[in-house]
């Protein structure tokens, strides 16, 4: 009841700005501060190889950065590009405990210099950037600090540094390879070069800029950026709150975090990560792999991770009514299905067994509360084989 509490709270305070309905798909773009996540870096010369051995993604990739292509000659950009990675860090018997972005910020030999004619100084050392959640970050500190042993990287608290954006909404996806993303990119070195681009992007001289969300192309753009700017693209009339993001997600079928993907209880492949870009199967040994793999290779995920929405019986949405933790029943059966993980507005996130959620019955409903129906939604991003392995394992 506690994350029920805190939201009726915080519509209180924000009652123009953070709707609950399905309107966030005709809207945008809009932007968010993401204050519920939080940043560390890691620096040093065994930095990709400590990281390697950690999480279940590969993260050689982040010191492989390739060719810019055409644009590398914007002086704003860098002239290579290195995409950012999603991953989690297991426990050893495979159970999430912590999901990371990280990225690696250009090195300044990787950049044009200030008059676009060559690269930039001496390279520097390696940093990676992670975005966390806040809640559990003194936890991911004194984790990563006991795994890293005689490892030479630095790992570094930097939350006050920088803070992490989201940029999304129904039309974002579409502009990706418009005018705006070349507009997005363009900041780099700051107003002495390139001033179009940077006026049109309200670049500034950090660095940093927008990335995709490597998880899904429907989730937008997301990002850090310095504690004391603002990022680009950000007009005041698109900022909106972080709770309208996260309905963005919950509609999408999409968790994040320690809170909606259970520490230390849940199955990577059931909460949907290899299908969030977020687990390399090929890429050797981490902490926690044996399980992983060998879930993955049996080719059988019998629950997972659905999007949900609650109705009335007369199909009206019922806002607020539904909290973590509650037990979703077949009323025909008299079965349990599975259990809500996360719950906000109307939506809500259920991990359920695939072979009653798709039935089509309309006999999902909330133990104890028999008056709420619950829908379940397949979302646009499955693949196919997720939605009939189900059927598979019946056949066997």
């Amino acid at each position: 009841m506690r994350h029920l509490e805190t939201f009726v709270q915080f519509l209180k305070y924000y009652p123009k700005h953070f709707s609950t309905q399905t309107g966030l798909q005709d809207a945008g773009p809009m932007t968010c501060l993401l204050k519920t996540r939080s940043v560390i870096r890691f620096k040093g010369p065994d930095t990709i190889k400590f990281l390697q051995g950690l999480v279940t993604n590969d993260v050689r990739r982040l010191g492989d950065p390739e060719p810019a292509g055409e644009n590398s000659a914007t002086p704003n950009m860098p002239v290579v590009t290195v995409p950012p990675l999603y991953a989690a860090l297991l426990t050893p018997q495979g159970r999430f405990l912590y999901d990371f972005f990280l990225y690696r910020r250009p090195r300044p030999d990787e950049k044009l210099n200030r008059t676009g004619t060559g690269p930039g100084p001496n390279p520097g050392e390696l940093e990676i950037y992670a975005d966390v959640d806040r809640s559990v970050l003194d936890e991911v500190l004194i984790t990563l600090k006991k795994y890293r042993l005689r490892s030479k990287v630095d790992i570094e608290n930097m939350a006050e540094e920088f803070s992490c954006w989201q940029r999304f909404g129904g039309k974002t996806a579409e502009n990706s390879s418009s005018q705006e993303e070349l507009e997005t990119d363009s900041v780099g070195w700051g107003g002495t070069v390139d001033p179009s681009g940077v006026s049109a992007s309200r670049g500034h001289n950090s660095g940093w800029h927008w990335e995709k969300d490597p998880r899904l192309d429907c989730l937008g753009d997301r990002s850090i950026f310095p504690s004391n700017t603002t990022p680009p693209l950000v007009e005041a009339n698109e900022e909106t709150v972080e709770e309208n993001f996260v309905l963005w997600r919950l509609e999408k079928g999409v968790a994040e975090g320690s809170t909606e993907i259970p520490k230390g209880e849940a199955v990577p492949l059931e909460y949907n990560l290899a299908g969030l870009n977020a687990i390399s199967f090929d890429k050797g040994c981490y902490v926690g792999q044996e399980l992983i793999a060998r879930t993955h290779h049996r080719g059988v995920i019998r629950k997972r991770l659905i999007p949900l929405r609650f109705l009335d019986d007369s199909g009206k949405e019922m806002e607020q009514q539904v909290a973590p933790g509650s037990e979703v029943n077949d009323m025909t059966s008299g079965k349990k299905v599975g259990t809500v993980t996360s719950a906000l507005g109307s939506r809500g996130l259920g991990l359920l067994r695939l072979e009653e959620a798709f039935k089509g019955t309309g006999s999902l409903t909330i133990k104890g509360r028999e008056d709420i129906r619950v829908e379940s939604i397949r979302p646009e991003w499955w693949p196919a084989e997720w939605f009939l392995d189900h059927q598979v394992s019946e056949a066997a």
